[in-house]
């Protein structure tokens, strides 16, 4: 049964991580479609693109507190 929480913590990591890369991938291919048609709004783009950015990787960032938690609190007690 201890080994289900190992399986669940991987996952919360891994699909986070594929999550956050599709998403800032997305996201940078936006910036540069939108920076390419109006290149005098690259400054304000490029700044609100960080700001998002960060935000989305913001998830699996908890993802992986959570994980380590099921780790080291939930697993070790099993």
């Amino acid at each position: 049964m201890e080994i289900l929480v190992f399986i669940a913590a991987g996952l919360m990591i891994g699909g986070g991580a594929i999550g956050a890369a599709i998403g800032v991938g997305l996201l940078g291919g936006k910036l540069l479609e939108a920076t390419g048609r109006q290149p005098e709004l690259g400054p304000m783009l490029q700044t609100k693109f960080f700001i998002v950015a960060g935000l989305v990787d913001a998830v699996p960032i908890i993802g992986v507190g959570i994980a380590m938690y099921l780790i080291f609190v939930v697993g070790a007690g099993a």
